[in-house]
């Protein structure tokens, strides 16, 4: 065990800390243990300095990550294998009403066949991973004192993948979504692919703004907020404006999900809501956040966090779409269906471990067909 005398640095932090001196330089390299992979054999004792040092606590890192997905898991079915989503296209056209109408020795059908409009859709594709892992309990009980270090040294080892696993189903929920994104981009219609920058700077020509200052911008932000409000209602009737199939389509309030970069959210709760004294008139209900779309990028910049750069379905090329501030959609729009966790084991008895294979699989779709809205500023 190494033991530094500190007295001096202490005494220099404490005027410091205390307002006796300006801030200056000081060495924390004895002071702070950033740990070492493996513990030499100089860690003898302070008596004999012959003994090696025992360890005298085991503490293991097994912190669980609940992640932070957008709520799209729906249900799921033991057999068979294809989503069918049957929908119903166009709604009947209004008739004349004979009633009203009668003539003398008129002939009145009450026979006529009328054909609904019904088409289906099917969605078969799954997405499936899996995590290995060998677990050998006999050859790594020398390590520990006894049997409950071992339990928890498995422990943080279950709770490694099971983050990892928590890691993975986030990205491909979170890839649904930016799937989703590009394809209604991509289709170019204002109705859908609200570029928030372009309405604002139309709106207050004397006031424009770039997109970099978009999320810093009070008057943008309220500007934006009453926009995705506007949207929320509007997505509530009936039209064939908000999705990109041309379908007939209503998004009730309780079949809505509001997604919004947390950027974007965190300024309207520091600019907008903390201003507003009814800010319920204000507020995007039920709206959950993500950090970014994509990826973070090695500085966390808004660039980065509100970019997606993905190939879409029976597209060569990729869709890059930069600004995105969030997404309105209904609910059968972007779905995870049939999610499937299971663990296999297989035990090897001659080298006595055994190996788990933490499995996965999941449907993830996109319907066309169903109200999405991207909100974005370019």
């Amino acid at each position: 065990m190494q033991v530094n005398q500190v007295a001096e640095i202490v005494n220099s932090l404490s005027e410091q800390y205390m307002g006796e001196s300006a801030i200056s330089t000081v060495d924390l390299s004895n002071v702070v243990d950033i740990g070492s992979a493996v513990m030499d054999l100089t860690n003898l004792d302070h008596y004999v300095r012959d003994l090696i040092d025992h360890i005298g606590k085991v503490v293991f890192v097994n912190r669980a990550y609940r992640g932070k997905t957008p709520s799209l898991v729906m249900d799921g079915w033991e057999y068979g294998a294809v989503l069918e989503k049957i929908t119903y296209d166009e709604y009947p056209e209004a008739q004349q009403n004979d009633s009203w109408e009668l003539q003398d020795q008129q002939s009145y059908d009450p026979n006529v066949f009328y054909k609904p409009s019904v088409s289906a859709k099917f969605f078969e594709k799954r997405n499936t991973f899996d995590i290995p892992m060998s677990f050998a309990k006999r050859q790594i009980k020398s390590a520990f004192s006894n049997g409950t270090q071992l339990n928890a040294f498995f422990s943080m080892i279950e709770t490694v993948i099971q983050n990892s696993m928590t890691i993975k189903i986030d990205q491909l929920a979170e890839a649904a979504i930016n799937n989703m994104i590009a394809m209604t981009v991509a289709n170019a219609n204002a109705n859908r692919a609200v570029n928030l920058r372009t309405m604002y700077n139309a709106a207050h020509p004397n006031n424009t703004i770039t997109a970099a200052q978009a999320v810093t911008d009070p008057e943008f932000i309220r500007y934006a907020s009453y926009i995705m409000k506007l949207y929320s209602e509007r997505l509530q009737r009936m039209s064939k404006l908000f999705n990109v199939g041309g379908k007939e389509r209503f998004t009730s309030s309780d079949r809505l999900h509001v997604i919004l970069l947390s950027e974007f959210a965190a300024a309207a709760e520091a600019y907008l809501y903390s201003n507003t004294y009814h800010d319920q008139f204000v507020h995007l209900s039920k709206a959950e956040t993500v950090p970014y779309w994509q990826g973070s990028g090695v500085a966390y910049d808004f660039a980065s966090t509100s970019k997606i750069n993905v190939v879409t379905p029976g597209s060569e090329t990729a869709t890059e779409v930069t600004g995105i501030l969030g997404v309105m959609f209904d609910r059968d729009a972007v779905g995870v269906c049939n999610l499937d966790r299971r663990v296999t084991t297989n035990w090897n008895a001659r080298a006595e471990f055994y190996n788990n294979w933490y499995k996965f699989d999941a449907g993830y779709f996109n319907d066309t067909n169903e109200n999405f809205i991207v909100f974005y500023v370019a």
